[in-house]
């Protein structure tokens, strides 16, 4: 049977736009062919929609419409808004690595200090030896446009033993309106490293443009791993975000994300416990307000015996705002003793606001203890009265409320700076929903 895709409008774009841009990616001809299989993975999918499972609350075709083309190199001004930028949003004592409109800036980055302790290049000089960076086994429409046109990214690499004397920052930037940005990175974590690896998205005097990352991670065994993800995009920007992460053995990874901004996002998540003995924790919050679209979909995948996995969510959602959670954990046949849980909980603080939340169990082995849970309501009126009555006016007292809602989430981040400056990120998000 012969079988033609039907291309939709944002279909043709990414078409266009591919042919366009494919003269100025970086990348040898092996990179180039892998680029092209890439593309051909889309066209055959199309860009997700509702009728395919792990998209059926966030429709691209309906929500995004089209992809935007590539931002282009920033120029002077770029680079001076979005040093601006770094500075308001860069975690103190973190070691910066920046990428501006999907562009590596190494003016606003800490390459030298960071040197001394890890292995670091930029995927644009990678791509010329290694095509296998842009490979995934994923059959996603969203990844494959991420191969096709990744235009830059981080390449780290810790060595076994190294304990990082203080935490990475990676910080993209936005200072293009109305373009894309897409980047593809990659951390290879040694055994027996003690790391922290921060994610921050920010807009700098940038609207309406989009952004398409993916992140590739190994974490050897006998580990100690944070990876931190930050995610304060434009309120009217789109940015979808890929995660591939693989655990050794006598490892602990934190995984936390916080989504205060964009218009509509996605963060998925793909966690493989690949070595025994294994501890992971997930943690995120969505604060959501007007039309915001908040989407969080992980799959946690035991493939291996005596681990133990927990994950907690936590959703604000103001307005009309839209906040997903979709999240999975896979017990593979081999995975005995396998300890797995997983709760999400939404806080609902207008009658428009709406919360999907749909936790799955596939289980194969016999000897396991999995359970999840999902939750959604209001605040609590006796609570709300409660604090009134002791002269708190009413969005003060929410506030309070609302932080000891998503505090059990946020206090599973053990650097103390980092974790307050997740806080202050909250606290200014209740700020300007007063």
């Amino acid at each position: 049977m012969n079988v033609a895709v039907a291309k939709t409008g944002s279909g043709r774009a990414v078409s266009d736009l591919f042919a366009s841009a494919e003269g100025r990616l970086p990348g040898s001809p092996d990179v180039i062919a892998a680029r092209r299989e890439a593309f051909e993975t889309y066209e055959r999918l199309g860009l997700p929609h509702r009728r395919i499972e792990e998209w059926k609350y966030t429709d691209l075709r309906a929500l995004v419409g089209e992809v935007l083309p590539l931002a282009a190199a920033p120029d002077a001004t770029a680079l001076k808004r979005a040093a601006e930028a770094v500075k308001a949003h860069a975690i103190a004592g973190a070691r910066k690595l920046v990428l501006v409109d999907g562009v590596f800036a190494a003016e606003l980055s800490d390459v030298k200090a960071l040197a001394s302790e890890a292995g670091f290049k930029t995927l644009r000089e990678s791509l010329d030896k290694d095509a296998g960076l842009l490979k995934t086994a994923s059959t996603d429409a969203v990844i494959a446009v991420n191969a096709a046109l990744a235009t830059d990214g981080v390449v780290l690499s810790i060595a076994d033993g190294t304990q990082l004397s203080a935490p990475v920052q990676i910080i993209h930037v936005a200072t293009a309106a109305s373009a894309s940005a897409v980047t593809r990175s990659q951390v290879r974590i040694g055994k027996g490293v003690r790391a922290t690896i921060i994610e921050s998205f920010v807009a700098a005097g940038a609207a309406a443009y989009q952004v398409n990352d993916a992140v590739i991670i190994s974490v050897g065994d006998d580990a100690d791993v944070a990876h931190i993800r930050l995610m304060d995009d434009a309120a009217d920007a789109v940015n979808i975000t890929s995660q591939f992460v693989t655990v050794g053995a006598n490892t602990k990874l934190n995984v936390f994300n916080m989504t205060s901004g964009a218009a509509v996002s996605r963060l998925q998540g793909f966690i493989t416990l690949a070595g025994e003995g294994s501890e992971l924790s997930v943690n995120g919050v969505n604060l959501l307000k007007k039309t915001e679209h908040g989407d969080t979909t992980l799959v946690v995948d035991h493939a291996v015996p005596n681990c133990v996995s927990r994950e907690i969510f936590r959703a604000v959602i103001d307005d009309r705002a839209h906040s997903v959670f979709q999240g999975r954990i896979i017990v593979r046949p081999d995975a005995q003793k396998t300890d797995g849980k997983m709760m999400t909980r939404a806080l609902l603080l207008s009658d428009e606001a709406e919360a999907d939340n749909k936790p799955e169990l596939e289980i194969f082995a016999d000897d396991v203890s999995c359970g999840h849970g999902a939750t959604a309501g209001a605040l609590d009126d006796s609570l709300l009265f409660y604090l009134k009555a002791r002269g708190l006016p009413e969005k003060q007292a929410q506030a309070l409320l609302i932080q000891a809602f998503v505090g059990e989430a946020i206090e599973q981040i053990a650097d103390d700076t980092l974790r307050e400056h997740v806080i202050g990120i909250a606290e200014r998000w209740l700020e300007r929903r007063s």
